[in-house]
């Protein structure tokens, strides 16, 4: 079991696939984006020794993030790999659904079991100005595809941009109506790359959720008030499915965080928010043993941070969005 110093129970690791995506959403990342080559990412079989790693240390839940995952070359086996790892009992990925529809059946079946899908709007035009490439009918019909392979909850994510999408958060919400999915609203998180934008275009999850309101009626406190995950949840009266409100930057949840992040290439990040970091495939490609790494793992969990410094003006800048994996 991995514990940190303030007694919290590390069981739970973000792996990110690739920094590479096949989109360029504004608050991600600039058009003109260089990704890392190839050879400085974690291969397959690295990916499945840490995978390993940290399921001898007790962690148990992975999600699989990017950049985009599903444009990593054989993310089928690699979820196969992961899914069969002894001590994993939950593996699922958050993807911008852009490949889902030839995917999420193939994904299911190696025993991905569950999906978060990006999707900021509804409206074609303003999702095409807003991820600069994509199409939403793509993503819509790989929604349609995660819930017909059993990749469910399925669970919507939506990152509202001050005179982008803020319109937008209603017909999102009403998504929940007559469908059981949970709607996630994410207050956007200061990074390097698109920062101008992250902080001065933010829009709270009170003022979502109060826009939402004014068109719905007051909605009812769902999950008994408990978080899931990083939401808290609401319902609109009637309503099949939730509505959820991630706010790390106004009222944060580190108190109940359980996660690390392994980066794309190998780099151990214990907080989203923090810029520090504990390289991990520098030492094992120069032949590490597995109980080195495992102390570094577990000297990492121990100096988890509390919490990230938005409120003092700490703001990570050493990487990118797609080069941390969310």
């Amino acid at each position: 079991m991995a514990i940190d110093r303030f007694g919290r129970n590390i069981h739970y690791l973000r792996i990110s696939l690739t920094d590479h995506c096949n989109l360029r959403c504004i608050y991600c990342m600039p058009e003109d984006m260089t990704f890392r080559p190839n050879s400085e990412l974690m291969q397959d079989d690295e990916i499945l020794l840490f995978t390993r790693l940290f399921a001898s240390l007790g962690f148990d839940k992975i999600r699989l993030t990017g950049g985009e995952p599903t444009v990593r070359a054989h993310v089928v086996d690699i979820v196969r790999g992961i899914a069969s790892t002894p001590g994993i009992r939950s593996v699922s990925m958050t993807t911008n659904g852009m490949l889902l529809s030839r995917l999420a059946e193939p994904l299911a079946e190696a025993g991905l079991q569950r999906v978060n899908v990006s999707i900021d709007t509804l409206d074609p035009v303003k999702f095409k100005r807003l991820t600069r490439w994509g199409k939403l009918e793509d993503v819509w019909d790989g929604i349609q595809a995660a819930e017909k392979a059993g990749l469910t909850p399925i669970k919507l994510n939506a990152v509202v941009v001050k005179g982008y999408n803020e319109e937008d958060v209603v017909d999102l919400a009403r998504l929940t109506l007559e469908r059981p999915w949970q709607m996630r609203f994410i207050e956007m998180m200061p990074f390097a790359g698109a920062t101008d934008i992250q902080t001065q275009q933010i829009v709270t999850a009170s003022q979502i959720k109060e826009r939402i309101e004014a068109a719905v009626g007051p909605m009812e406190i769902a999950n008994d008030g408990k978080l899931d995950g990083e939401a808290r949840l609401f319902r609109i009266p009637g309503a099949q499915g939730d509505v959820g409100f991630i706010s790390s930057v106004t009222m944060p949840f580190c108190a109940s965080c359980t996660r690390a992040r392994l980066t794309s290439d190998g780099v151990l990040r214990m907080c989203l928010l923090r810029e520090k970091e504990i390289d991990l495939l520098a030492p094992l490609r120069a032949g590490a043993g597995l109980d080195d790494l495992r102390q570094l793992i577990l000297e990492a969990v121990w100096l988890k941070p509390w919490g990230h410094g938005l409120a003092e003006g700490a703001i990570p800048l050493n990487r990118v969005m797609s080069e941390i994996g969310g």
